[in-house]
């Protein structure tokens, strides 16, 4: 029995590692998903983020996140500076760096550490999501809500690490060995997802920085 890929529909092809559990891999759009019944629970997954101990202080931290800004927002992003952090953490860093040293006005959610959905009702010029979009189970809904909370000229800049469409090297990475990621992305990937939901990529560099904006086509 074939399974159909989560995203498009198209046929999927099994991979299954011997420790990481069982994955599809679309043979169309190149999502590959963990197969459900190895999901965590919410208790298991806020274990693995609590143990996530990130500072502002921490330079090599920040370095990181700055890697990503010079590469998928300040080229980029509007004038404006109203931001949205979308799944911060336990520690809000990235929204620090841009309030302290960019000018930001930056909101937080995060499905454990800022529960409330600030966003509700808001646009923002800015909308960040870094290392999320690998734990979520329903992509195309993840990107619709981060659609739906862009102003016209508003950006949305993600950052998840590409798998490279081979099986063999899919069992090795060590993106998987991490048990809360369960959705893996290629630039086709995101080129779907983007023509599903009303977006279009403005910029990526193919391994792991994607930059979306409004589709006006």
């Amino acid at each position: 029995m074939t399974t159909d890929c989560k995203l498009c529909g198209s046929p999927t092809v099994k991979i299954k590692h011997h420790v990481f559990n069982i994955y599809y891999r679309c043979t169309n759009c190149e999502y590959i998903r963990k197969d459900k019944s190895f999901f965590l629970s919410p208790k298991e997954e806020l274990h693995i983020y609590d143990n996530h101990n990130n500072s502002i202080d921490d330079p090599r931290y920040v370095e990181y996140f700055y890697k990503f800004l010079n590469d998928a927002v300040f080229d980029f992003a509007p004038k404006g500076k109203k931001g949205l952090d979308f799944g911060s953490g336990p520690s809000p860093v990235l929204a620090q760096i841009l309030e302290r040293d960019h000018d930001y006005h930056m909101d937080i959610y995060d499905l454990f550490y800022a529960k409330y959905k600030v966003y509700e009702g808001k646009k923002y010029d800015l909308v960040t999501s870094t290392e999320v979009a690998e734990h979520i189970k329903d992509p195309i809904s993840y990107f619709r809500l981060l659609k739906s909370l862009l102003k016209e000229e508003g950006i949305l800049a993600i950052m998840t690490l590409f798998h490279n469409n081979d099986d063999d090297h899919f069992l090795n990475w060590h993106y998987i060995r991490d048990k809360s990621h369960i959705s893996f992305y290629t630039l086709k990937t995101l080129e779907f997802i983007a023509g599903e939901v009303g977006l279009e990529i403005i910029h990526s560099n193919n391994e792991r920085y994607t930059t979306f904006m409004l589709d006006r086509s």
